[in-house]
């Protein structure tokens, strides 16, 4: 995924169908309901807590889409180039990081 064609897809899809963003504190709230349905069906299915049967066809694929949805909304709003700040992320950690994991005793 291009994240700032994703960006320009999120917006062109908010002028044509979503009238407007929404605020960022209600985004703010959706992201935070976006993120607990995906931790419900992380929960239930890969941890131990039984799934009920209405959550068993729920796609943590669709759920993680949500959450990419208004991370896009909330970057595009407030006037983030998401696929910088990622690029920026992905290179910091690779140099601060670089050794960090391999050396980590708990992951071997």
């Amino acid at each position: 995924m291009d994240i700032k064609n994703a960006q320009l897809d999120v917006d062109t899809w908010i002028k044509e169908h979503g009238v407007r963003y929404f605020n960022e504190l209600t985004n703010m709230a959706q992201l935070t309901e976006e993120v607990g349905e995906v931790a419900r069906i992380i929960a239930r299915r890969y941890g131990e807590q039984s799934e009920k049967e209405s959550d068993k066809n729920k796609d943590l694929g669709e759920e993680l889409a949500d959450v990419v949805f208004v991370v896009l909304c909330l970057a595009n709003q407030t006037g983030i180039n998401l696929q910088e700040a990622f690029d920026k992320k992905m290179d910091l950690k690779s140099i601060r990081d670089k050794d960090r994991h391999k050396n980590n005793e708990k992951l071997k």
